[in-house]
């Protein structure tokens, strides 16, 4: 009897032995699942450097009209925002003092033109009465003094006569360019002085001038493509799609503003269709260069850290290393790597936020979306 308590004795402290050891041991760690990831590859392509600016559209021709005679307005014959020729009427003078004028030049120089033949006259008998010794050299010598004057006073009197014609044409004053005129400044019955009141406002805007600033770190890049040829520039019109346009840069100022460290330069588009209005807001876009075999990424593959930009790129084993970049700059949603990556890498373009260092993930490439199982199938609604 006492051996059999000491063997139940014994067994229950061995159960208890291996009990207590089967507590302390530590469980297996439990490796965390795959991190769902989007992911796409570096590809190597040629990359346009575009410049992108804010510009404002400009007349290629601008006027506003006044009047170069003082006068009374008689008619304002043309149409507010109405297409001109060049040389069309568009507002008219009183010109009645104009028309006396002319006619008062035109006998004064009658009048000095009788002058002059009688002078020339006076002149021819006095020398022969000199031949004959009736008169002195003296008396021929002032007759013909009367001659020149009598022709310069002849002289003055055409000049005269040419500007009362020049001051009646300017009754008639004109569109100095084909082009769209704007709103009646004057009405007939108005009075007015040499160069002050504005009459009306021509612009030609076919073609028509973009005006924009770009900083001036961008200038050698400008001088070079100017210096190559023609640098192509494209216009869009802010919220319409639709409305875009091909120019060409004509102009690159000879001094950088010191204030905002910008220089202005301007555009020529053909505008045949007229949907540009001088004054409009436009976007911009400038080839400046071109880069050969770039890096490319989708842009939402790169990552701000405190070292600067940086890629997670997805090694052959399934884990993830956060890799040091050089971004050139961004394109469209491309983002142009100058160093760090490879072509034929793959990189994270979604889920970043859940990676850590070592991590494994389950990648898809971005665009493709995963097939759904039956039971990822939403249940249909009941009431």
């Amino acid at each position: 009897m006492k051996k059999l308590l000491l063997a139940v004795i014994i067994l229950g402290a061995l159960g208890a032995g291996a009990w207590f050891m089967s507590a302390k041991a530590p469980a297996p760690a439990r490796k965390p699942p795959p991190v769902p990831v989007t992911v796409a590859p570096v590809t190597i392509r040629d990359m346009p450097l575009v410049l992108e600016v804010v510009g404002r559209a400009e007349a290629y021709q601008s006027v506003t009209l006044k009047s170069r005679v003082d006068g009374q307005v008689l008619a304002v014959p043309f149409t507010e925002g109405q297409h001109v020729r060049a040389g069309e009427v568009l507002i008219r003078l009183d010109p009645a003092d104009f028309n006396a004028r002319l006619l008062q030049a035109e006998a004064n120089l009658a009048r000095d033109q009788a002058q002059l033949t009688k002078a020339h006259i006076d002149v021819e008998r006095y020398q022969a009465l000199k031949n004959r010794g009736f008169v002195s050299e003296e008396k021929v010598s002032d007759m013909r003094t009367i001659e020149a004057a009598s022709a310069a006073t002849l002289r003055a009197a055409k000049a005269a006569l040419e500007l009362a014609r020049l001051q009646l044409s300017y009754t008639n004053i004109r569109a100095p360019f084909a082009g769209i005129v704007g709103a009646k400044l004057v009405f007939p019955g108005a009075g007015l002085k040499f160069n002050d009141t504005a009459l009306a406002v021509v612009n030609r805007i076919r073609p028509l001038y973009v005006t924009f600033t770009v900083a001036e770190k961008h200038l050698t890049l400008l001088r070079a493509a100017m210096k190559g040829g023609q640098l192509s520039v494209a216009v869009s019109v802010p919220g319409d799609a639709g409305a875009r346009f091909k120019g060409t840069a004509r102009f690159l100022d000879n001094a950088v503003d010191a204030a905002t460290g910008t220089i202005q330069m301007k555009a020529v588009v053909e505008n045949q269709e007229e949907k540009l209005t001088p004054g409009q807001f436009v976007n911009v876009s400038l080839v400046l260069d071109t880069v050969k075999n770039a890096q490319v990424v989708p842009g939402e593959a790169v990552q701000q850290g405190p070292a600067g930009n940086f890629v997670y790129v997805v090694k052959s084993d399934g884990g993830v290393e956060a890799r040091k970049i050089e971004l050139l700059f961004t394109r469209e949603g491309q983002a142009v790597i100058g160093k760090g990556l490879q072509s034929g890498e793959t990189v994270v373009t979604d889920g970043q936020l859940r990676l850590i260092p070592g991590a494994k993930v389950k990648a898809r490439e971005a665009g493709k979306e995963q097939a759904k199982t039956p039971s990822q199938t939403p249940a249909p609604a009941t009431r």
